[in-house]
């Protein structure tokens, strides 16, 4: 494990936490540029020998640091705004491994996509379609596109975070397929391309995927008999991680079942992976504020906030929390809470830790995806640092917001 006890102080890669801590103060981000690298690893290595490009999601965690090292890699981008497109290109990432998903485009961020020479939009309805066929039309280019089709497959994740079914809104309706496309072929400004399918986020089980891109493939090989030259197939990302007690998909075994489906197309794969790369490999520290006894239970109130680190009141979302120091104190049960006025502000409920005390460290496992990206500065609270940490070296890599920067 990268981050793992030793001599009874949680350690990041060589350094020790609590060493991180005095040096930069709490809250913080931690990431393990050694997670990062074998994480996307995983992914390149498992689809080698065939023509695919992993486009990390950016916004899993859109830190600069992180997409610089991950491009270096070789990684392409999934981007689902003007200024995710603007990160991957700032980080060097080349403008033909950029993906543009999303169902809101508007037509500054299409014309920006346009000009950029991104490879590929994911369009997700006609009327988007239409309008970035007219946008392409003003500059005088054509509009490089994958059609997203919802396959209508329940991932069986978390209904906020499921994105396959009928009842979502992301994708063309399966009835709908043949529709669009021969709408968009007659479009003079719109390139089809190919289709690109993403069934939801979080996926701990290998069956949805094994529906929907058996599905798919059938599509596109009725699209291509039917004459569209298309070269392309996008089938997204969602691969879950383990937070509690989830038994997470092997990338050997979801590379296995995509190289089947794929095997007779002869197509460029396009895969677009986030949690998987950037989840395990961060961790939030925080300190214990104070230790609030009630007749109820005893709360363990913590210096970040769900300002800070969003899931669990969003999603409701479960994260291990550990002590940084472990000790051999005896252990109590703990609901650990922020400071944000909302009764959603719990990161954990009745979790046994050693007996804390103000000041001690804690750690929020799994937090380097959907961590730092979806933070926010509510109650004005300033954001905070992110802290990269490469064998016995520690790079701030974004440094904690000031009041003067917040309030302008």
């Amino acid at each position: 494990m990268i981050f793992a006890y030793k001599n009874s102080r949680l350690y990041a890669e060589n350094i020790a936490v609590s060493d991180i801590a005095k040096q930069v103060g709490t809250p913080f981000y931690c990431y393990s540029k050694q997670q990062l690298t074998g994480n996307f690893l995983e992914f390149k290595n498992a689809f080698s020998g065939i023509d695919a490009t992993i486009c990390y999601a950016l916004k899993s965690n859109s830190n600069h640091n992180i997409i610089s090292l991950l491009q270096k890699l070789g990684s392409g981008a999934d981007t689902v705004s003007e200024g995710e497109v603007r990160a991957a290109l700032k980080a060097g990432i080349s403008p033909d491994k950029i993906v543009f998903s999303g169902v809101g485009k508007t037509k500054r961020e299409m014309e920006f996509g346009l000009r950029s020479n991104i490879g590929q939009f994911n369009v997700e309805s006609i009327e988007e379609i239409e309008l970035l066929n007219e946008v392409a039309g003003k500059l005088g280019v054509k509009a490089p596109v994958s059609i997203r089709v919802n396959p209508d497959v329940d991932a069986k994740t978390h209904d906020k975070i499921s994105t396959g079914r009928k009842s979502d809104k992301f994708g063309i309706a399966w009835e709908d397929v043949f529709l669009v496309f021969d709408k968009a072929k007659h479009l003079k400004n719109i390139d089809i391309q190919g289709i690109t399918t993403h069934i939801g986020s979080q996926i701990t089980s290998l069956e949805p995927y094994k529906a929907a891109f058996h599905k798919v493939a059938e599509l596109f090989k009725t699209l291509r008999e039917m004459g569209y030259n298309l070269a392309r197939l996008d089938l997204g990302g969602g691969i879950g991680i383990k937070y509690k007690d989830e038994n997470p998909i092997k990338i050997s075994d979801y590379a296995d079942i995509i190289k089947e489906v794929i095997k007779p197309l002869n197509v460029k794969l396009f895969l677009e992976p986030g949690r998987r790369i950037s989840g395990n490999a961060g961790i939030l520290v925080s300190e214990v504020q104070y230790i609030k006894k009630t007749i109820e239970r005893d709360f363990a109130i913590i210096d970040a906030g769900m300002n800070d680190l969003a899931r669990p009141a969003v999603y409701g979302a479960y994260h291990e929390i550990i002590s940084v120091d472990e000790g051999l104190e005896q252990h109590n049960i703990y609901d650990v809470v922020g400071p944000v006025c909302e009764s959603s502000d719990i990161f954990g409920k009745e979790r046994r830790l050693k007996e804390l005390r103000s000041g001690d460290l804690l750690a929020i496992l799994c937090a380097g995806a959907y961590g730092a990206s979806m933070s926010s500065v509510y109650n004005l609270r300033p954001l905070i640092p992110e802290i990269m940490v490469d064998g016995d070296k520690v790079e701030i890599i974004r440094k904690r917001q000031t009041y003067e920067e917040l309030l302008g």
